[in-house]
């Protein structure tokens, strides 16, 4: 049973970081397409990064500012974001798909989310 499980949100002020971290268990990481989604309140869920297939994709308005990364032996997926804006605040998602990997894939699993709120 695929089990995704994000942590590291917070409240951070304008121009600060934050790191989030997803641990999988439940099937083999190395496997599966991983990625980054957000939310935010009355929004529509939007892809912010993906790994996987030796690919990385960013959404354009994350480009620059944050970055997706893995431990394949940790099983862990990783968002270090800077330069946060409060247009960042949102509820992140990390999701697990087979096959192709892109925002677009097909995701299936995801998890419960960890709030990031940025404040000016």
């Amino acid at each position: 049973q695929v089990h995704l499980a994000e942590s590291g949100g917070g409240s951070v002020q304008v121009g600060g970081s934050l790191r989030l971290s997803c641990v999988a268990s439940g099937y083999s990481y190395s496997l599966f397409c991983m990625a980054w989604f957000r939310q935010g309140p009355g929004g529509e869920r939007e892809g912010v990064a993906s790994i996987g297939d030796g690919r990385i994709r960013y959404a354009d308005s994350v480009k620059g500012r944050f970055t997706i990364s893995e431990d394949r032996d940790k099983s862990t997926m990783y968002l270090e974001m800077t330069t946060l804006k409060p247009e960042d605040t949102s509820m992140y998602y990390c999701a697990a798909a087979r096959g192709y990997c892109d925002l677009g894939a097909d995701f299936q699993w995801w998890g419960q989310g960890t709030q990031v709120t940025v404040s000016s």
